[in-house]
């Protein structure tokens, strides 16, 4: 089976839609793995949960998506990260809250274990550094690992002597998984933040065992004028120029 692997959509229709008719263009997937945040930050909310909700897939919650129906404190949010998420939770719908209530914070398919911050912290943990990775290791039985998050696409390597290793994840090579256990982040569909303001995420193949990822160019400036018109805060909309 193809998998499309993708996380912190962030409410980016633009970025999102993108990233389907990509993925199309790919030879389309049987089911995407969604790895949470999908809303917050960005101008539409409810219509990308809707998209998301019309395709197979599986999803777990992101700290945003928790956040916007009141399942955590947003008291640890930066100022503009609090404004968002208030407008937020007011633009969705009843279906949304139930759709969103109902994730998992965690997901166990196919040799992969899906969080959105780490399988240790689900709605919280940064897996920035290999030590934060290697602390994670007896957090999860599966051979892989996918995060998101931190909005940067990245590689995680344990050695058998526990050890890890970063790697970046580039979108010029194939990754096959072999033995080595990995754990892997895609980087943000609707807000990346590795410098690099195209969207980026991943199509696995498990016949082949190889992993992807792909950066797709989208209309920035559309997104950023619905966030304009909706009042968001100015920093969350300038920064989709640049990727940071």
């Amino acid at each position: 089976m193809r998998y499309a692997v993708i996380g912190d959509i962030h409410a980016n229709l633009e970025a999102f839609t993108a990233v389907l008719n990509d993925i199309e263009k790919r030879g389309g997937v049987e089911k995407i793995w969604c790895l949470g945040d999908i809303v917050d930050y960005g101008p539409d909310p409810h219509e990308c949960i809707e998209l998301l909700r019309q395709r197979n897939h599986i999803a777990v919650a992101g700290n945003h998506d928790l956040a916007a129906i009141g399942k955590i404190d947003i008291t640890e949010f930066y100022p503009d990260a609090a404004a968002a998420n208030r407008w937020t939770s007011r633009q969705l719908q009843p279906a949304d809250i139930e759709y969103l209530r109902n994730l998992p914070p965690v997901i166990e398919e196919d040799n992969f274990t899906l969080a959105h911050g780490s399988p240790r912290d689900p709605a919280w943990e940064y897996v920035i550094s290999p030590d934060i990775a290697g602390e994670n290791l007896p957090y999860f039985k599966s051979p892989f690992c996918l995060v998101g998050h931190t909005h940067k696409p990245v590689i995680f390597r344990y050695q058998e002597n526990g050890d890890c290793s970063l790697d970046q994840f580039p979108d010029d090579i194939e990754l096959t998984l072999g033995q080595d256990r990995l754990m892997l982040n895609p980087g943000g569909v609707g807000q990346p933040r590795d410098g690099d303001p195209r969207a980026s995420y991943a199509i696995y193949d498990s016949e082949s065992m190889v992993v992807h990822l792909y950066r797709v160019a989208y209309d920035i400036a559309t997104t950023q004028a619905k966030m304009l018109e909706c009042g968001l805060p100015v920093g969350l909309i300038s920064r989709l120029s640049y990727g940071r």
